[in-house]
């Protein structure tokens, strides 16, 4: 790799929050952008909740000019073969590595002169890479929700990936308005294992009668300027996503990740956070703290 430009064209492999954002934000920066879905109805709706990200950005003063001449630019499709021109390929599909293996391996055979990345937020890269014929041109692209306000990309090196694709791979986040980090491959990376961290010990303060979750995450905002609490953080990112991270990280370090108690029986309960109303919040449809 040489060339430091942004991809001209790029294909996201995954429609969801994460997906629908990654392709926001190439889309704001000139780039060709495909995503993939499972079908043509998926592939619909995640259209349309780019385009009113995109409406929503006019609207905030981050786009300017005509949303219709940036949408002439999106492709929203269900065969994944639509990817075969696409210089970079962000794999966005649910945290589960054999899911993730077999969508990179496939797009690896569709579109071999494209460089992958996955959007894991926990996942090893290594053990990702290992399925791959070209591991030297995979890394991980750990983007944050959400996207399009997120200053942050986790940029994941693993073992096999070329040092020169880790420096483009720099030069591509910084294209997008946003800042890259580097971290080597490990559990968590840099930012789900400190973001767990300090979780699960709010959670189990918060189980344990501490405080309330309100002066928990108060404790970290007011004191530390933290720009969301702890909890409220979890919310927003999913109590599904932070059980199965940490899990995970458990799983790899040791108990000191070892999901609370309190957080399995919200899972189990169907309370995941804004995306369902109830979490350790309660949030209104438009996905604002009810007082």
């Amino acid at each position: 790799m040489t060339s430091t430009a942004l991809p001209s064209r790029m294909g996201v492999y995954g429609g969801g929050r994460m997906g629908a954002g990654i392709a926001h934000a190439f889309l704001l920066a000139g780039a060709e952008v495909t995503v993939v879905e499972v079908d043509a109805d998926a592939a619909r709706i995640t259209r349309e909740t780019v385009v009113r990200s995109l409406v929503k950005a006019v609207e905030r003063g981050a786009l300017s000019g005509p949303v219709d001449e940036v949408v002439e630019r999106l492709r929203a499709v269900a065969d994944p073969e639509e990817l075969a021109d696409c210089d970079l390929v962000v794999e966005a599909v649910p945290e589960d590595l054999g899911l993730k293996v077999e969508v990179l391996t496939a797009v690896e055979r569709i579109a071999p002169g494209a460089v992958l990345a996955s959007n894991t937020s926990a996942l090893s890269i290594d053990r990702i890479a290992g399925s791959l014929a070209k591991a030297d041109r995979f890394l991980g692209l750990h983007f944050f929700n959400p996207v399009p306000a997120s200053e942050l990309v986790e940029i994941v090196v693993g073992a096999r990936t070329a040092p020169d694709l880790t420096e483009v791979a720099q030069d591509w986040v910084r294209a997008l308005g946003k800042t890259p980090i580097t971290v080597t491959d490990s559990p968590g990376f840099a930012s789900s294992r400190l973001g767990v961290a300090l979780a699960v010990e709010a959670i189990r303060m918060l189980e344990d009668g501490v405080a309330t979750a309100a002066d928990i995450d108060a404790a970290m905002t007011l004191g530390y300027k933290h720009p969301a609490g702890p909890l409220r953080t979890t919310d927003i990112v999913g109590l599904d996503v932070r059980l199965a991270i940490a899990e995970h990280l458990a799983a790899e370090l040791g108990a000191r990740f070892e999901p609370p108690t309190l957080l399995r029986q919200k899972v189990a309960a169907g309370e995941l956070g804004r995306k369902t109303g109830q979490g350790f919040y309660e949030w209104d449809r438009a996905g604002v703290v009810e007082s």
